[in-house]
């Protein structure tokens, strides 16, 4: 899938005034956002109702608890998982319902001002840190994987991608001609590079189990 289908933005939008000028996205752009929003957020939902059942009944354990590795219960019982001081998702279920939204907005050809969308780029760029830190705490801290979490990180790392692109190619993000060029047809090999490389990580932090 590349950004030329996502990413439709007229000449003629380019050339008016930046404080008049509003930006939609095409009908496969919608999708994206509404397909990694449900992703994120159903990551999001999953996790808060198990977690409830663990505060209730701290011998709960979580249906995608499989073996030592792949244990859902250990990474919600880590401290990490309420870095704010309430539960990570619930930042799942009040952002991902945005994106979502969005999404929907961009499907029924609403067009926002650069600032809105950059703000939705920042909500993304903020996602995808977070992710990776937690990502790092799974790996090296708390020593599991939550399969959920892996949904969701599956989801933000995609919606950071596409959205930097979209601004990107629209011309709200300032770029050089040619990392538009490469965002206008190779926009999936970094999201793909960028799971790869944490599925690579998971792969080698847990190789011996993994081939035993």
């Amino acid at each position: 899938m590349t950004s030329t289908a996502l990413d439709d933005v007229s000449s003629s939008e380019r050339d008016e005034g930046d404080s008049a000028r509003t930006i939609g996205g095409s009908r496969a752009f919608g999708l994206l956002l509404i397909i990694t929003g449900a992703a994120g957020l159903l990551a999001a939902w999953v996790i808060t109702l198990d977690k409830f059942k663990l505060l209730e009944d701290p011998g709960f354990t979580p249906g995608c608890s499989l073996n030592p590795v792949v244990s859902c219960g250990s990474v919600m019982k880590s401290a990490q998982a309420a870095v704010f001081g309430f539960p990570n998702p619930m930042l799942g279920l009040a952002t991902y319902p945005v994106v979502i939204g969005i999404g929907l907005a961009v499907l029924a050809g609403a067009r926002f001002r650069g600032w809105y969308w950059l703000g939705l780029n920042f909500g993304a760029l903020f996602g995808v840190g977070f992710c990776t830190w937690l990502q790092y705490q799974s790996l090296y801290s708390i020593n599991a994987l939550c399969l959920w979490c892996c949904l969701a990180w599956v989801g933000t790392t995609v919606l950071f991608w596409y959205v930097t692109s979209h601004n990107v190619r629209a011309g709200i993000l300032p770029a050089p001609s040619w990392l538009r060029s490469f965002f206008g047809e190779f926009t999936w090999v970094l999201p793909v590079l960028h799971l790869g490389i944490i599925g690579m990580l998971i792969l080698t932090r847990w190789w011996d189990f993994w081939t035993s």
